[in-house]
């Protein structure tokens, strides 16, 4: 059994950093309780191609979006702008240690399933809002998207070439990190509220933002222009703080290069040929070579372009010098490294017999991350959700169904 066995959430958020969240809850043996509208589901279960391709080799309804972020969990389709769903809903709620939801500030007053509301029936309950810009403040009331979020809390700006550079301008980072650190933000975030409301029996409402955390995760770059007055700029691979410390081109292709400390500087230039390098009055420290990275960043450029990269790494790794390859992603699932650790999963799957999925990067040596379910089909499991969970025989959900107030499994 996983460490949240027995803690029941109730996930009302969609697309990424709610889904992040409750996946992670859901990974460490926590019930997920997915609701869904009917005939819709997650946004980002239309976000494709690609989709999952079926048993017959076609593709199925089901986005490699959706797929990233939704294991473990159980799909339950309730239409809430219907007063039927919404009480349904509300019973969900009730019996939940932790709800999890992403609507703009105070949408989910008018179905009696805001935080004021339900911790009036409910004080043990775990409330955790995720927004763009949080409950309060000017931008409370905007909705908040990954990109532009990138854009507005700073990172763009520190992202990509340096002006003047070939291709140089802001560039957003290649997945949704905003959304993603919001979502694993959030799951610490539900973890340490879970066990004040263990000590104390109060539950507590969770504002997180998707802006807060983007400004919080900025980490050095905030605190170099905090403590130094000076803004961070675009440095293409390189290091604000460290040289050299970035991307190196080889003959015909790339590696990247690490270097942490003198020590690493002086091996590195004994790799090259260059020893005297090392005692150079503008190379001997880090805080010299940061000031003079422009005179030093072409000459290791120029030396590292004579011979393949491979060879740069297998040479740099000999002498203990941090470097990696590049990989592109199918390269990356490919390597000894990640199959000796297990980071694909396959999980059996009702229209396609397998789906393969990105295993967590947890590791727990008592309670380990357990791989239960798929990502559900949207109301795979409504009926048997409704019925353990609120007692309703199947006669009542069969009337619901007729009626839209929910939605049974699509696809099957």
């Amino acid at each position: 059994m996983g460490p949240l066995a027995g803690v029941t959430v109730l996930d009302l958020s969609r697309i990424l950093a709610g889904p992040w969240a409750t996946q992670v809850l859901a990974d460490l043996g926590a019930t997920v309780i997915k609701v869904e509208k009917p005939g819709e589901g997650d946004d980002t279960r239309r976000w494709g191609p690609p989709w999952l391709q079926g048993a017959d080799g076609t593709p199925t309804a089901e986005s490699a979006y959706y797929l990233s972020a939704n294991r473990n969990k159980r799909s339950v389709a309730i239409d809430i702008a219907q007063a039927e769903g919404a009480a349904l809903v509300r019973r969900l709620a009730l019996a939940s240690d932790v709800l999890v939801e992403n609507f703009k500030v105070g949408g989910l007053a008018k179905y009696g399933l805001d935080w004021a509301t339900l911790s009036q029936a409910h004080p043990r309950l775990v409330y955790c809002s995720i927004t763009g810009y949080g409950q309060t403040g000017p931008n409370a009331h905007r909705a908040g998207y990954d990109a532009a979020i990138q854009a507005e809390a700073g990172l763009m700006s520190i992202t990509g070439e340096p002006d003047g550079s070939p291709g140089a301008g802001p560039q957003k980072v290649g997945v949704a990190v905003a959304d993603l650190m919001t979502g694993m933000y959030a799951a610490v975030g539900i973890l340490a509220a879970l066990r004040h409301a263990e000590r104390t029996g109060e539950g507590q409402h969770l504002d997180l933002a998707l802006y807060d955390t983007q400004v919080g995760w900025l980490a050095n770059q905030a605190m170099n222009w905090l403590v130094g007055g000076e803004v961070p700029v675009r440095r293409g691979t390189g290091h604000p703080n460290i040289v050299p410390y970035q991307v190196m081109p080889a003959a015909g292709g790339y590696f990247m290069l690490a270097v942490g400390n003198d020590a690493q500087f002086r091996r590195c230039c004994e790799v090259i040929g260059l020893p005297a390098l090392a005692d150079d009055p503008r190379f001997a420290t880090n805080a010299a070579r940061v000031a003079h990275r422009e005179a030093l960043v072409p000459i290791l450029a120029e030396r590292f372009r004579a011979a393949p990269a491979a060879e740069w790494l297998a040479r740099l790794e000999a002498a203990t010098v941090p470097c990696g390859p590049v990989n592109t992603i199918d390269q990356v699932f490919a390597s000894e490294q990640a199959a000796a650790r297990g980071l694909r999963v396959d999980l059996p799957h009702p229209l396609a017999g397998t789906v393969p999925q990105v295993a967590s990067p947890l590791r727990l040596s008592r309670t380990p991350v357990e791989y239960r379910n798929a990502p559900p089909l949207l109301g795979a499991d409504t009926g048997t959700v409704l019925g353990e969970r609120l007692g309703l025989d199947e006669a009542a959900i069969a009337d619901l169904a007729a009626r839209g107030v929910i939605g049974v499994v699509e696809g099957a």
